[in-house]
């Protein structure tokens, strides 16, 4: 598939990875609706210009996911909806005890995995819906789906129960999803990405961030944004990437 005059949705999209994968692949001639709840992602939107929308939007809702795809679907005209690239997400720290021996907030667990495993599977399957019925592209194609995990989904740290069982989630619903929407012409991947710099890290102390990149065999440095949506293009365009879950991390292993 090409990226050139087809059209994307992106959720997650004011900032960060989703940020980042709008403006490549608008730069690389495609169509976008910018899907999050952040009220910055009218403005980026704006910056990306004619080729961009704005969706305000939960993940987790199906009227406001559904809303998203059909302004994606009517902004891709005849091509329809060709492909969902799926970064909207939140990370939580909470351990089982705490010092006090105090058990974990059970509503807090369950906030984290409704947003990042059932939001992702909301996004899948009203996208998929909507792909299904596009005209078939070289080798049969109709769409692709491109989720978000994380390294936390395996090598998850101390506290991150409820982050790494969401993210654990996205792994394990990519080749079972894969295999079923085959039928249909549709791709499903997922990137697991290291440390980035996101907004998600602006709240780390320096030293913290120093020790994480330290942590990095090569480049020793974060994820660049730019670096994510580079990989997303090239699944997009490469028709046998699908089923799998690629780590984009520079050789990290959380400890």
């Amino acid at each position: 598939m090409q990226v050139k005059d087809n059209t994307f949705l992106i959720t997650g999209a004011a900032s960060g990875l989703g940020a980042a994968t709008a403006e490549r692949l608008v730069a690389a001639g495609g169509r976008v609706v910018l899907c999050d709840l952040s009220e910055a992602v009218e403005a980026h939107a704006e910056a990306l210009g004619e080729a961009a929308r704005a969706w305000r939007g939960d993940v987790t809702s199906a009227d406001d996911i559904q809303a998203a795809v059909d302004a994606a679907v009517a902004l891709g005209g005849e091509r329809g909806l060709a492909g969902v690239v799926h970064c909207a997400g939140v990370v939580s720290v909470a351990k089982l005890l705490d010092r006090e021996g105090n058990p974990a907030d059970l509503e807090a667990y369950a906030r984290t995995v409704q947003i990042n495993l059932v939001g992702t599977f909301n996004v899948m399957r009203l996208a998929s819906a909507a792909m299904a019925g596009n005209t078939a592209g070289e080798d049969g194609e109709r769409g692709v789906i491109i989720n978000t995990a994380s390294v936390a989904a395996f090598d998850g740290q101390v506290g991150q129960c409820a982050y790494s069982a969401s993210k654990a989630g996205v792994v394990g619903m990519s080749l079972p999803a894969a295999r079923e929407l085959s039928r249909h012409g549709i791709r499903v991947m997922a990137i697991a990405p290291g440390v980035f710099e996101t907004p998600m890290m602006s709240d780390i102390p320096e030293d913290a961030v120093a020790a994480l990149s330290a942590a990095v065999p090569f480049p020793k440095r974060l994820g660049k944004p730019d670096e994510f949506a580079r990989l997303a293009e090239q699944i997009v365009t490469n028709p046998m990437l699908n089923g799998e879950v690629i780590r984009l991390d520079g050789g990290i292993r959380m400890q």
